[in-house]
């Protein structure tokens, strides 16, 4: 086959996707090998969309395909290319979908254990999605248990942010109980600290797991207000006492309540928020609605308006957390249903989306925004169903 053939497969396109890529993602190694080793297509290639870092090996990765990922790897293939679209790697794409055998293939050849991306680390990834063993896998190739990212902070409060949306109690509490053993920091303040999100999630057993590993019951101190009295010493004095019994729901109880003395504040907030939004800076909106989370963790049309801006900024699978935050606090608040679908039409999730705005339209029949959001998740939904290969590069 001369160049100029050589030439015109390489622009050949199945649904968008270059014929490399398109064998990467069936596991087709032989069909690899005669493009790469005959045709000398270059395994870093991003020719499925120029400039996306959406490299062959990140297409084995993404679609599981294990003899392709080590072929890809044998013949130089750089693990560590970001895709541009997210700046995730392959290792984020291998421990969030669980693919241990690939991700162990990927540190074999040099991924960066630790590799940053706009949604934290691999560590972060694969505790966001409760897989256990990808996580064991990367602390064992020494992943910093203690790395912050974006909204959910640390892998341990990414853990317990996600609870029991994506993963179960007992669950989230194997790894904790795995990052805790690897060095991560039970008091860290960052966005929050993991007593504080476990308490906020109604978490009582990894409360309990918390406090027995030296979690800090008293509100850090950062977030004491001066002039302070009395009232509050008497609340933290309560709380230890009750840490120190080992009655940990009450514990837990005490760490949220005295919410009267910081009503104002709490206003105060609310309301910079709001002038925030309306002024469309959603990063600081949301910082206003974290801090005024912070006070009253049982208000559910805090988590409601933090969720709004989380999606503003980006940032669905936060936003999601936030809304069902809300939703579990007041099933009867229809703007909560509302933000969950929102949410889930941004991560393509047409039918829970649909879902999602059906449960909140049974609340409140005559909102027609919520009318109107359930027909386009409906739509959404048809479409994807009529055209299968639609989310072929997701």
């Amino acid at each position: 086959m001369g160049e100029d053939d050589r030439e015109s497969l390489a622009s050949v396109r199945l649904r968008d996707v270059g014929a490399l890529h398109a064998a990467a993602s069936k596991g087709d190694v032989g069909i690899c090998k005669y493009l790469v080793e005959e045709l000398r297509f270059d395994v870093d290639s991003e020719a499925a969309n120029p400039g996306s870092g959406a490299t062959p090996l990140s297409f084995a990765v993404g679609h599981g395909e294990v003899n392709a990922t080590r072929y890809f790897l044998e013949k130089g293939a750089d693990p560590n290319i970001k895709d541009s679209s997210n700046g995730t790697t392959p290792l984020h794409e291998a421990v969030a979908t669980g693919c241990d055998e690939i991700a162990r293939l990927l540190l074999s050849k040099g991924a960066n254990v630790d590799a940053p991306s706009p949604h934290g680390t691999p560590l972060v990834a694969a505790a966001a999605h409760g897989k256990f063993s990808a996580m064991k896998i990367l602390l064992e190739h020494h992943a910093d248990p203690n790395k912050v990212s974006w909204d959910l902070g640390t892998p341990l409060t990414t853990a317990l942010y996600v609870t029991p949306e994506r993963m179960n109690e007992s669950t989230c509490l194997e790894c904790m109980k795995l990052l805790v053993k690897a060095g991560a920091d039970v008091n860290c303040t960052t966005p929050e600290t993991p007593l504080a999100v476990a308490t906020n999630n109604g978490l009582t057993t990894c409360v309990k797991y918390l406090l027995e590993v030296g979690a800090n019951i008293n509100v850090p101190a950062k977030q004491v207000k001066k002039g302070d009295n009395d009232s509050k010493a008497s609340l933290k004095s309560s709380g230890a006492k009750a840490a120190e019994g080992k009655n940990y729901v009450a514990a837990s109880k005490f760490y949220s309540e005295d919410k009267s003395s910081d009503k104002d504040r709490k206003a105060r907030l609310k309301s910079q928020g709001a002038k925030a939004v309306e002024g469309k800076d959603y990063a600081a909106a949301s910082k206003f609605y974290t801090e005024a989370i912070k006070l009253d963790p049982a208000d559910a049309v805090l988590y409601s308006n933090r969720s709004l801006c989380h999606l503003k900024c980006g940032e669905a699978h936060a936003a999601l957390v936030d809304a069902n935050a809300c939703i579990s606090l007041n099933p009867k608040f229809p703007k909560g249903y509302y933000r969950k679908g929102a949410a889930l039409m941004s991560l393509l999730e047409y039918k829970q989306a649909s879902a999602a705005f059906s449960a909140g339209m049974k609340l409140k029949p005559e909102n027609e925004e919520m009318q109107v959001a359930h027909r386009g998740a409906v739509g959404a939904m048809r479409k994807e169903q009529s055209e299968p290969g639609l989310r072929v590069l997701d």
